[in-house]
């Protein structure tokens, strides 16, 4: 019999795979758990000594159903595509599969049934099987149940930036999401309204939701503009009242973390109130714009009033 180490992969041992390498059923599970493996779900063991993660969940289950892909909610972890809301770490595992392929709903996994899955919505990222960036943000918008959601997920996509502390480029192009959605499909006439309320510039979540309630709100401030400071430096803040030299930044997260951090945002503020387009400065919180948005636009409101 060969030793149950050799026979895992990715950290990740099935039981069928000990069966026919001669390990008698009867025996297996109470040797494995004697050695320290850990079950991650029927037919799944875990390496001794490996955390059982989503992607270790996600590994596991695509070992033992080949035909499913990860979507949605798990892709988007995947692509590092921020989604409105979503765990972290996230307790369910989206996938996608071609009939007949039977779904799956629940909490710990849920299987998307589709006929519209093609080679070239298929990607591989992080070792995982997975729909590409286009079909995830194309996804999500569609099963969107508001547009906060569907302009945060497609804003991410579209953007450059900083996600779980890895910095990547932009993963789709407007027309790339455009043309995803351009079939129809359940979802997408909504879907192709809220992509055109998009904005690639934008850098955060939080600054996504503030400017689709600013604009609510009938207020109509530049996005992103590239400023000048006294010392000669380009600066963009997230939202500019050229007219009224009113500048407004929204920060992305409810503490800075480390000294340096706080000192660069100090640094960042003093700057700005250096340029010479601005004559004021607003900050908001992500929790002020996601809890109170009606108090932020008033504040805004008020300021552009004086």
């Amino acid at each position: 019999m060969y030793e149950l180490a050799i026979l895992a992969r990715g950290g990740v041992l099935l039981t069928v795979w000990a069966v026919a390498a001669g390990w008698p059923p009867g025996r297996l599970a109470g040797r494995l758990r004697r050695d320290g493996w850990q079950r991650i779900c029927r037919g799944a063991w875990a390496a001794p000594g490996r955390e059982v993660d989503w992607r270790l969940r996600a590994t596991a289950l695509q070992l033992l159903r080949p035909e499913l892909v990860c979507s949605h909610g798990t892709a988007a972890r995947l692509h590092r595509i921020e989604v409105l809301g979503g765990e972290s770490p996230p307790r369910r595992l989206d996938f996608t599969a071609p009939p007949p392929a039977r779904p799956a709903r629940g909490d710990l996994i849920r299987v998307h049934t589709t006929a519209f899955l093609t080679d070239g919505d298929r990607s591989v990222r992080r070792g995982l099987r997975t729909t590409t960036p286009a079909r995830t943000v194309g996804d999500l918008i569609r099963a969107a149940a508001t547009r906060e959601e569907a302009v945060v997920v497609a804003d991410s996509a579209l953007a450059r930036r900083a996600v779980e502390g890895v910095r990547r480029e932009a993963l789709v192009r407007h027309e790339d999401l455009a043309a995803e959605l351009a079939a129809p499909r359940r979802g997408a006439a909504r879907a192709r309204a809220w992509l055109r309320l998009t904005e690639p510039a934008s850098g955060s979540p939080a600054e996504t939701v503030a400017r689709l309630r600013i604009r609510d709100a009938a207020l109509t401030p530049e996005s992103q503009p590239t400023l000048l400071t006294a010392a000669g430096k380009p600066l963009r803040p997230d939202f500019l009242f050229r007219a009224e030299g009113l500048a407004v930044e929204i920060e992305g997260h409810a503490f800075h973390g480390t000294r340096r951090a706080h000192e660069r945002d100090v640094a960042r503020f003093n700057a700005l109130q250096s340029c010479p387009e601005v004559r004021r400065v607003l900050r908001f919180t992500a929790g002020e714009v996601f809890r109170h948005p009606d108090r932020m636009t008033a504040t805004v409101r008020a300021a552009l009033a004086l």
